[in-house]
């Protein structure tokens, strides 16, 4: 009796903190698939990107996968190019979700406002639950050049800070607004509180300094280093990738997906004690040590 008693007490502090932190959780990525029905530019081979997609879903399908990101720039223009590569990541075995890119808004200015709909987002940003970890979804979009319509008094607002605030920095970047801001320190305050380990997903990089970088990257690397919770950082956007770490906090850039005549996807495993990253095609291999 005294054990269902205290299995009864139990139940609702599971629910509370979510999975026990000592769990494990693996995860695919890929970033930028950019997708295009268009020929091949520089080192962008846009249409490849339908057989490199199949590949990886394929690869992912055999394995045993608790979710699976897509880090930002599903698409490299036109709406109509959403289609043909979802109908690929549809069929995935793991659940899904999409993290906003620049290129997500290289659509008409009418269907700029519905874009994370039409990706099968619940909002522009949100948290996600995965096995005890909680993962923070940014838009880097937020205040940016290319996610609102020109007539919109969002896009003028957005302009103005640009040339007020970062006019040296390129306009296809962007930065976390305010309300976002916000919410991020709501949400790591939280999870700090109810001793959840975070992961941050962005399409843009903070760290290392970087032309890819959001506008904003300083404030936001000031405000997630002041809390121990907080693990790596995981983003897109530039091509090459990259790696850094701030304050005990693992920032990792993954390779495009697009560039290349060679595949780029990882299958990250998230432990207690280490982030092991297997690259596969041009992604690297990492094993990184998780603070305490």
């Amino acid at each position: 009796m005294k054990f269902v008693l205290f299995f009864l007490l139990l139940v609702p502090a599971i629910h509370i903190f979510g999975q026990p932190n000592n769990a494990s959780v693996s995860l695919g990525i890929i970033a930028d698939c950019q997708y295009a029905d268009q020929p091949t530019r520089g080192l962008r081979h846009y249409k490849n990107s339908i057989t490199k997609l199949e590949e990886c879903v394929s690869t992912f399908n055999d394995q045993e996968l608790h979710h699976v990101f897509h880090l930002g720039d599903f698409i490299d223009d036109g709406a109509a190019n959403f289609l043909p590569v979802q109908r690929i990541i549809d069929k995935l075995v793991a659940p899904f979700t999409h993290v906003l890119g620049n290129h997500d808004y290289s659509v008409a200015d009418s269907l700029k406002p519905g874009v994370h709909k039409k990706m099968g987002m619940p909002s522009r940003y949100f948290a996600q639950d995965v096995m005890g970890w909680r993962f923070l979804i940014l838009d880097g979009n937020d205040v940016s050049l290319h996610a609102n319509p020109k007539s919109s008094k969002l896009y003028r607002r957005a302009k103005r800070h640009h040339e007020r605030h970062y006019p040296e920095l390129p306009t296809w970047n962007g930065a976390l607004g305010k309300s976002q801001m916000k919410w991020l320190k709501a949400e790591l305050k939280q999870a700090e509180e109810q001793e959840i380990p975070v992961i941050l997903l962005c399409h843009f990089p903070v760290y290392p300094s970087d032309v890819h970088n959001l506008w904003n990257d300083e404030e936001v690397v000031a405000l997630i280093e002041r809390y121990s919770i907080v693990k790596a950082w995981l983003n897109g956007h530039n091509h090459a990738g990259n790696y850094g770490v701030k304050s005990g906090i693992h920032f990792v850039t993954f390779k495009g997906m697009v560039d290349t005549n060679e595949n780029a996807f990882a299958h990250v495993s998230i432990g207690q004690e280490v982030i092991k990253i297997r690259g596969f095609g041009r992604e690297e291999n990492r094993e990184l040590r998780i603070r305490k």
